[in-house]
């Protein structure tokens, strides 16, 4: 029995790819950080803040992935490039996956109570903003910006939850987040523009071409830059944070580059590997910063 239980988590996550929760993490991680040098105090409970703010992101996202199966089981099915999935493929059940959705949602619920009391009136918020997303694309082309915002609310919740309160500020890391997210789910979905054509479903290569979805993903990648600029010049932080936004830049280039709407055949290696690369050097350049300059508004 239990060996049988394992195993189905275990297929859960490989379905959920839990090892992509690396890509908004670093994110949520450096809002913390920010929040922790601003705030210019040692707090007793800082460890405990941060084990449950990663708590808090894991689950919001496993939750969110596994809705996300369920409700595009179907979908998942018709389309040849899916259709391989855990779900359609009969590898996993719903019952279980429901389940599973279940407990990530309660989890994300326990840790958010355990941060502070905002935190947990804003949770259910936080929670219909990743799940909601999921049947977007059966109805506004803007499902990339909404997927966006998913994973953008999670340096604002981290922010949160060490200080209690929201700081306009971080909102530039929101913004940040919200369209690189935006920028590469475009560069994906343009694997399926004939599916989604024959589906009808809303997303920007179904309304705008693969050419002009991959145009407006650099857009939202430029927009990105800026945005990280602004945040860097709200914090006042130095030369390593400006390295990393130049590192990041550059990073976006080449996934750019990598991608022709001619020739889709490297959009795994400019969706899964620069993006992770992204995130992490974010995070590395930045953390660096924020712990060497002393705390400060």
């Amino acid at each position: 029995m239990l060996a049988r239980f394992l195993r189905k988590l275990r297929l859960t996550l490989e379905m959920i790819k839990f090892e992509h929760s690396l890509f908004a993490l670093p994110f949520a991680a450096t809002g913390a950080l920010l929040a922790i040098r601003a705030a210019g105090y040692a707090d007793d409970r800082l460890g405990w803040k941060l084990w449950w703010i990663l708590v808090a992101m894991v689950a919001a996202r496993s939750a969110a992935m596994a809705f996300n199966r369920l409700v595009d089981a179907g979908l998942d099915a018709r389309n040849p490039r899916t259709r391989g999935r855990h779900l359609p493929a009969g590898l996993l059940s719903q019952g279980f996956t429901w389940g599973f959705t279940a407990v990530a949602m309660l989890v994300f619920l326990a840790a958010a109570r355990a941060l502070n009391p905002l935190c947990l009136r804003l949770a259910p918020l936080a929670l219909a903003v990743v799940l909601v997303y999921s049947f977007t694309k059966r109805f506004t082309t803007f499902s990339h910006l909404i997927l966006g915002l998913a994973l953008g609310i999670a340096p604002a919740g981290a922010w949160i939850a060490i200080r209690g309160a929201l700081d306009p500020r971080i909102l530039w890391l929101t913004a940040a987040v919200t369209l690189w997210t935006a920028g590469f789910d475009s560069i994906y979905a343009c694997q399926d523009y004939e599916f989604d054509q024959r589906e009808g479903i809303f997303s920007y290569p179904r309304r705008f071409g693969i050419a002009g979805a991959l145009r407006l993903a650099r857009a939202f990648h430029a927009g990105m830059v800026a945005c990280l600029l602004a945040l860097l010049a709200s914090f006042r932080l130095g030369a390593l944070s400006l390295a990393g936004v130049a590192l990041i830049a550059a990073l976006l280039v080449w996934e750019h580059r990598l991608v022709k709407p001619d020739d889709l055949t490297r959009v795994d290696a400019a969706f899964f590997t620069l993006n992770g690369c992204v995130s992490v050097l974010f995070f590395l350049f930045w953390a660096a910063d924020i712990l060497l300059v002393r705390a400060g508004g």
